[in-house]
């Protein structure tokens, strides 16, 4: 038996290609849209290894051409949970006994098959699926998934590695173990590197895995699933099923060997889930790990100092890429009046470029919202802002659904900055604006840290470092991800390792080894090399 001591490969950040007009990548992935759109796909559940299909197919359908279908998946019920269930506890017992070279080989493998031929097909599939410009795409499902795979290896070689102190008698050891029982993975649309992460992040650390993707991200989930399978991850290690939310939580939170959930998703969804497992507390094995990113109502707060065009391309990028459909994205800002007019020029030629489209046009800026509920939440909300005479609509307002979910980029204007647009998450392309006088900024500061029950990310622009060091001071809690002079968006693995507190969630910071913390169970051992061989210690001697 082989007993070196191996150091996995150095993980780096994964290049964003740019898929500039005659690039090999941008070919690429329009033949990948077209040989995706020309043929429909019947996707099944995964569970021990095998592909289940069922008579309740769910036609797949681009939020921006809502009339052509990609596919079918199979849709599953309480009884596919059960053996999802069933097939991890197995798995688990050699799982968990593998060792850890070859659990990180396995994901090792499979973000190469991501950064490399699998790179086209998958970036078009959340294109497609999930409506994602190419560039929104690239940097998610191709890069940030990647990273979240070959740095997650890393983190887990570190956790490993600290171990307490020992002497010439007693050697001391930190034996860190998978949970006891399952993980449940409740995976969002938006992000497929979060879909996929979700999952093998606690794989990886040795548990095993019952993973519900959203329903409108089945599409790239499928694939996602399909690389961790190529790369060699045994059966029932994770099992895809396709049900609704409530037909998972019955039997999940009921079961003794729940032993924890990975989550991202809204707020009211995660505290009904906390909710559900409090009250089921006294079932279980143990106490399980509840590890959840929530929702967000980003701000942006720019003080009299600032630079207006920075400040402009701040809220166009940070308020509108991928509709504003990030947990991050920038939906609230705070602007001082002496400002205003220069960076609401800016911001005027940059919307009056901004295109609103389909993905295959990639001169798009703006492609559609995820599906019609959305769509249809949405635009009540700027039907209400048309209607109140408080507030004003300086950009945008309209919605079109005949071909695909367009919501336009839109602009509201207000004078309260308590309107419902200021304090409620949207998920869309929609950005609220309150202008202020700036000798009022200490109580806008205030306003920025409680007119929100999130805390997610948010930024500040400023030339003035006083000013930005008592910003962060006072917005100490406001924010999980904190921005100076830049978009609240764009979180890197290993660079902005990402979560937030209050409302947004439990702040484990996916991108970083305190989430694979989570994860673990450790077991501290003690070796005497010398035991003693009396009760008796020197204090007693007369």
């Amino acid at each position: 038996m082989q007993n070196s001591l191996y150091f996995v490969p150095p993980a780096k950040n994964e290049p964003v290609l740019s898929y500039k007009s005659g690039s090999p990548e941008r070919e690429k992935i329009l033949q990948a849209i077209e040989c995706a759109k020309s043929h429909e796909v019947d996707i099944p559940m995964v569970i021990n290894g095998k592909e289940i299909r069922t008579d309740n197919k769910i036609g797949i359908y681009p939020p921006h051409e809502h009339k052509k279908l990609l596919g079918y998946y199979s849709r599953g019920n309480e009884s596919h949970v059960e053996d999802a269930i069933v097939a991890a506890l197995e798995a688990r017992k050699k799982w968990a006994s593998l060792s850890w070279k070859q659990r990180a080989s396995i994901f090792l493998k499979a973000a190469g098959m991501i950064s490399g031929p699998y790179r086209a097909r998958i970036n078009a599939a959340t294109m497609l699926g999930q409506s994602k410009s190419v560039h929104q795409a690239e940097i998610d499902a191709a890069c940030e998934l990647a990273d979240f795979l070959r740095f997650n290896v890393q983190y887990m070689t570190e956790i490993y590695n600290e171990q307490p102190d020992s002497d010439e008698t007693i050697w001391n050891r930190i034996e860190q173990r998978g949970l006891e029982g399952f993980v449940f993975a409740l995976t969002p649309f938006n992000f497929t590197a979060i879909a996929g992460n979700l999952p093998s992040a606690p794989a990886l650390m040795g548990n095993t895995v019952v993973w519900k993707p959203s329903n409108t991200q089945i599409y790239s989930a499928a694939i996602v699933m399909e690389i961790f399978m190529e790369a060699g991850l045994p059966d029932g290690v994770i099992n895809l099923v396709y049900v609704s939310g409530p037909a998972a939580g019955k039997v999940i939170f009921s079961h003794p060997d729940f032993a924890g959930i990975h989550f991202t998703g809204s707020t009211s969804v995660f505290q009904n889930i906390w909710k559900e497992i409090g009250n089921n507390i006294h079932k279980y094995r143990s106490y399980p790990r509840i590890v959840g990113e929530t929702g967000g109502k980003n701000f942006v707060l720019a003080h009299e100092t600032s630079n207006a065009r920075q400040v402009a391309t701040a809220l166009t990028r940070g308020a509108f890429e991928y509709q504003g459909q990030k947990c991050s994205a920038a939906s609230r800002a705070y602007l001082p009046s002496n400002l205003w007019e220069d960076i609401r020029y800016e911001i005027k030629c940059d919307m009056d470029t901004m295109k609103m489209g389909p993905v295959e046009d990639m001169s798009n800026f703006v492609n559609a919202v995820i599906d019609e509920a959305s769509f249809d939440k949405l635009a009540s909300f700027i039907d209400g802002a048309k209607n109140d005479k408080d507030v004003e609509i300086i950009h945008g307002g309209n919605y079109d659904k005949s071909v695909g979910y367009f919501i336009e980029p839109t602009i509201i204007l207000t004078k309260d900055p308590h309107y419902v647009t200021m304090e409620e998450e949207l998920f869309g392309p929609i950005l609220t604006i309150y202008i202020y006088d700036p000798k009022d900024f200490e109580e806008v500061i205030t306003l920025v840290d409680n007119t929100s029950i999130y805390a997610l990310t948010g930024s500040i622009f400023s030339k003035d470092r006083y000013v930005i060091q008592h910003v962060m001071r006072r917005l100490n809690h406001a924010a999980g991800n904190f921005y100076i002079n830049d978009k609240p968006t764009g979180a890197v693995v290993n660079m902005q390792p990402f979560g937030g507190a209050r409302g947004s969630g439990t702040n484990d910071k996916a991108g970083s080894k305190l989430n694979l913390l989570r994860w673990v169970s450790p077991r501290t051992i003690k070796e005497c090399f010398v035991p003693p061989e009396s009760y008796k210690y020197p204090f007693m001697e007369e």
